[in-house]
């Protein structure tokens, strides 16, 4: 009779760091309720790319205060200037 051996987890190699399930999630479920919010009229493309902006503006100012590295601030800001060329390109 073969006895099998339990299976034993392999952690992931230390070199591939994952995004942040929770911001990830956080940051779809976002831009999902603005562009329904657009989608539904209740926010203009111009108004959803304001709200964008100014999160942007406001990350930079919690950042700074906070001691964020600028590494990890720019690509907070890459994130949310994606989202608003999302919006932008919904003009055309």
């Amino acid at each position: 009779m073969t006895h099998l051996e339990p299976t034993k987890s392999v952690p992931a190699p230390p070199s591939k760091i994952e995004p942040d399930a929770h911001g990830q999630a956080a940051l779809l479920l976002t831009e999902s309720l603005i562009h329904m919010l657009v989608d539904h009229s209740i926010l203009s493309l111009d108004q959803a790319v304001e709200v964008i902006q100014i999160a942007a503006e406001v990350k930079t100012e919690v950042a700074a205060a906070a001691g964020e590295s600028k590494a990890r601030m720019n690509e907070s800001l890459a994130l949310l200037t994606n989202m608003s060329n999302s919006f932008e390109t919904d003009r055309i």
